[in-house]
């Protein structure tokens, strides 16, 4: 396929994505299934348009006067991808490309950006749904659109070592042909480099190691997440909201495979193929707990843990570079939903927790109402917890590395607070709770 045929798929994928209201991946899928005769070149060049028209929804449309599908993809190659109104122009010459220019669309394509995106409203500018701009307002201040407008970059491709099986200098060297580098916050982390909007993204699972178990796929901001929980050798851990039990790896790489970890998920098709991870990486100390009909499949863990690791569901706000359609399909109603969850899950929490317990709570939003909000309302509904130093286990030159990363807000802290802006991570929040008689 041509560069025309290209913006005219992505065009019928994001309408597709508008009229059904579903993740662009399930878009973009089963227009490949419709459209045998792309390419995985193809494939992975639309899906770049795809993505990147839905990351800038809101400044696309402004500066184009309108919000359809066309708009945005014209936008996008034209202004995002840097092709200019000429590129363009020469792009739409193909038969198969959408319909040329119209006058106002080359008036508005003509038009410098930045000058035409200052008169439009902060939420336009962060690109952000507008009903949560005032929450984000009074979250980051002047800095809200700096913080929306990276939450609209493309994410980093990062690499977790796993220290059961090598240390980060025989990764690096292991993945030389990718261009791996140490991340800049997480001591176990590795960085994949940035690269061009078409280019077709490194196929890590194929590369030997992560066969062998010595990389595993984790964004910095997870890793440090799972790094906060600092576990320690001989401790049992229990990870409630395990998921696809990514978080419980690294912790069982923290904790040199020795002790327990307990994973649980509500829905255990999320453990996907853990058992197969968890052999490559040559983690034995992990036991599932999937939901048991009828019963408590986490019963005799009662008042016998050391670290509860709540990974807790949340609106995924700190996820929108890797899932920006998600960023528009949020709404209102699904916050409260999670809000609720959370209550709930750390209230569970408390029930595990044994007599020098802490608990763990994490999130991937950047929502206060999520985070700091929610350890505020735990410690009111329980007496005898207090907030923990969220660094106090890591070793002591991480901990001077994420110290600009931890802070209080409005009577509740510390927490650790990580966003794209300023960590260069997805956004993540930590907050560490522990008995008031734990010396």
């Amino acid at each position: 396929m041509k560069t025309g045929g290209r913006l005219q798929a992505a065009i019928e994928v994001l309408d597709d994505v508008e009229k059904h209201r579903r993740p662009v991946a399930d878009a973009l899928k089963d227009w490949g299934l419709a459209h045998r005769f792309a390419g995985s070149g193809d494939r992975t060049a639309i899906g770049s348009l795809a993505f990147d028209a839905l990351r800038r929804k809101a400044s696309n449309a402004w500066i184009m006067g309108e919000g359809s599908a066309r708009a945005a993809v014209l936008a996008t190659y034209a202004l995002t991808w840097g092709q200019g109104l000429a590129g363009l122009e020469a792009a739409l010459a193909d038969p198969h490309a959408p319909k040329p220019l119209t006058k106002r669309e080359r008036e508005r394509l003509a038009a410098d950006p930045e000058a035409v995106l200052a008169e439009a409203p902060d939420a336009v500018r962060a690109d952000v749904p507008e009903w949560l701009a005032p929450s984000l307002a009074s979250l980051w201040g002047e800095r809200m659109v700096e913080e929306g407008q990276a939450l609209a970059d493309r994410a980093t491709v990062d690499l977790r070592v796993n220290t059961l099986k090598g240390d980060r200098a025989r990764a690096i060297a292991a993945l030389a042909e990718l261009g791996a580098t140490a991340s800049p916050l997480s001591p176990v982390g590795l960085r994949l480099p940035d690269l061009a909007p078409t280019a077709k993204p490194p196929h890590v699972p194929s590369e030997a190691a992560y066969q062998e178990g010595l990389v595993e796929i984790q964004d910095e901001g997870s890793q440090i997440a799972a790094l906060v929980a600092g576990p320690r050798p001989g401790e049992r851990v229990l990870d409630l909201c395990a998921g696809g039990g990514g978080k419980s790896l690294a912790m069982a790489a923290t904790m040199g495979n020795r002790g327990a970890i307990f994973a649980y998920d509500t829905d255990k098709r999320r453990f996907g193929d853990f058992r197969d991870r968890a052999a490559r990486a040559g983690t034995s100390i992990v036991e599932l707990r999937p939901p048991v009909a009828g019963g408590d499949a986490l019963i005799d863990l009662e008042g016998s843990i050391d670290c509860v690791f709540v990974d807790a569901p949340c609106t995924g706000t700190g996820t929108w570079r890797r899932r920006p359609d998600a960023k528009w399909r949020l709404r209102p109603n699904a916050l409260d939903a999670r809000m609720k969850d959370q209550d709930h899950v750390l209230d569970e929490a408390a029930r595990f927790a044994g007599s020098r317990a802490r608990i763990v709570y994490v999130t991937c939003s950047v929502l206060r109402e999520e985070n700091e909000d929610r350890v505020a309302a735990f410690l009111a509904r329980h007496d005898g917890w207090r907030l923990a130093d969220p660094l106090a286990r890591l070793a002591p030159e991480t901990a001077v590395v994420l110290s600009s990363f931890v802070g209080a807000r409005d009577g509740v802290g510390p927490c650790l607070r990580l966003t794209p802006a300023g960590a260069g991570t997805d956004g993540f929040f930590a907050a560490v709770l522990e008995r008031e008689d734990v010396a």
